[in-house]
């Protein structure tokens, strides 16, 4: 059986690129995202009483993964890149149906032509977002609950600035807090090999030495 699903909204996002998103939703709190919604649901009445949740689930499509790009196996960074698992038991962006779930924090919503403000995301610049629904937390949040492979949170490690650059503190909090968790391949050494993606507007380089990320140039995209 056959289901045609079209969004509900898209999300912009201050992750231009795939690489240096996060993997995990919350674990870059500065990572903000804004919730654009499509004509069909740009209604006040599609947000009313959403207001009074802290967080949301969104049900979000991994767009720039291709179709025919499935795979039932896949080699999660948090196993080093060398050890397969079933898709299934992982949350690869490479699946039969490239459906992504992240929980958000709601920092606003503005309900006149409805738009909502997010934090915490792990989702790249124009991902559409299939769904939307409260965070309840008596019901999602679940003692006890065991984690596997991924039993806690990532290693995050020390940032350091080589450069001096003038920017809105949020937005260094967004770039140290992406990087500290180490985006770069999982099956890399470390050896002094530089690293370079975009966050919001700012053309960011580093390095790794010595268990540290060294931040070696930092400049605006325009």
């Amino acid at each position: 059986m056959d289901f045609t699903i079209r969004p509900v909204a898209t999300l912009r996002t201050c992750y231009p690129q795939k690489f240096g998103v996060p993997r995990q939703s919350g674990l870059v709190p500065a990572a903000w995202g804004e919730i654009i919604f499509e004509p069909a649901c740009r209604r006040p009445e599609a947000v009313r009483g959403l207001e009074g949740f802290s967080h949301l689930w969104l049900i979000t499509l991994f767009h720039e993964v291709p179709e025919d790009a499935v795979k039932l196996s896949v080699r999660p960074p948090r196993l080093g890149g060398n050890e397969r698992v079933g898709v299934f038991a992982s949350r690869s962006p490479f699946r039969p149906n490239r459906l992504a779930l992240s929980v958000v924090k709601l920092e606003r919503v503005e309900a006149a032509e409805p738009r909502l403000f997010v934090s915490g995301v792990d989702l790249v610049d124009g991902t559409p977002v299939i769904d939307i629904k409260p965070y309840v937390p008596y019901v999602d949040a679940v003692p006890g609950a065991i984690g596997g492979f991924a039993g806690g949170a990532p290693e995050v490690i020390p940032v350091m600035w080589k450069v001096d650059t003038a920017m809105p503190d949020h937005e260094r909090q967004m770039i140290e807090q992406s990087i500290a968790l180490q985006p770069q391949p999982a099956y890399q050494e470390e050896s002094q090999r530089e690293y370079a993606t975009e966050f919001a507007g700012w053309r960011v380089r580093w390095t790794m030495t010595g268990g540290e990320a060294q931040i070696i140039s930092c400049q605006p995209c325009n």
